[in-house]
């Protein structure tokens, strides 16, 4: 039962996987049917045995009831042990091979029945009372469709502008950790499209934004979690062309203006020149995807 999402983005919910695939936890045991939650904090892991412990105890000590989901990838170095170790916190696990991280969270987002959704990945960690925090702004705004909490990631980052989206990737304070969307509007949206392998939130929050969803951030003060990275990342196994042209592609599939997209490429391309910078596009990488989109 492998739930790939490739061009079929629909969203259904699920209570339990087949038989035949090893899962735990209280759901499967039918001590947890169906009750009414207002987070699912979903795990995504793959043999990361030296940091899921923390991440889970990050979770489970937070003081506010919630459906934890763990998704392993079929981990074969311990990390399994770690999960049955604190299988009465977890409502479901599942651990098989996927095609990916964004496969992963897809697969969790499916079988999460929360108010709201929240993404952790392994090495990352919650601060004492994240979710709390959270919990207060989507009382106090009942209309809200998503927020974004504070993150240190290497330097504390917060806030969000929906329309730096446009010319920046770095418009969020992160996917992981601190992001948090309403159910119902995941429904609407459909899931992450694994045809992008690198950034498909980046796709997802196009898509956000796009369809004019509201949304807010949490103050700079209100630190949510930690992205640390530990046991690596993923993405940061390709090279910056690799994620930059990744990125121009997901522009181009939500239509954005051609023109504008021309201007994040040069724009992308002289900062190299002007500041010496090492992440960039060469020359004739610059104009390959400047031809790209004048064909689109």
């Amino acid at each position: 039962m492998l739930l790939r999402q490739n061009k079929e983005l629909s969203y259904q919910n699920l209570h339990l996987p087949d038989k035949e695939i090893l899962c735990g936890g209280k759901r499967s045991k039918e001590k947890d049917k169906k009750k009414n939650y207002f987070f699912s904090i979903i795990t995504v892991v793959l043999n990361n045995v030296n940091y899921i412990e923390e991440t889970i105890k990050s979770v489970i000590k937070q003081n506010i009831d919630l459906q934890y989901i763990i998704i392993d990838g079929g981990s074969t170095d311990g990390t399994l042990d770690i999960i049955k170790k604190y299988e009465d916190h977890i409502e479901l696990w599942i651990s098989e091979k996927d095609f990916g991280i964004y496969d992963a969270m897809n697969k969790g987002i499916q079988y999460s029945s929360g108010e709201y959704i929240g993404i952790i990945n392994s090495g990352d960690l919650y601060n004492v009372n994240a979710l709390s925090t959270i919990s207060n702004y989507l009382n106090k705004n009942d209309k809200l469709d998503f927020i974004f909490g504070t993150v240190h990631k290497k330097i504390l980052k917060s806030g969000f502008n929906k329309n730096k989206i446009y010319w920046s990737f770095d418009f969020y304070p992160s996917h992981s950790t601190g992001f948090f969307i309403s159910n119902k509007v995941q429904k609407k949206l459909g899931l992450y499209d694994t045809n992008f392998k690198l950034s498909a939130d980046y796709d997802l929050f196009f898509r956000l934004i796009k369809g004019r969803f509201k949304g807010i951030a949490t103050k700079k003060s209100e630190l949510i979690g930690y992205f640390t990275k530990d046991g690596g990342s993923y993405s940061s196994t390709f090279n910056f062309f690799e994620q930059f042209e990744e990125e121009i592609n997901i522009r181009l599939n939500n239509k954005q203006n051609v023109i504008s997209i021309l201007f994040v490429i040069l724009l992308n391309y002289f900062m190299k020149i002007s500041k010496n910078k090492k992440r960039s596009i060469s020359i004739n990488q610059c104009l390959n995807l400047i031809k790209k989109c004048i064909q689109n």
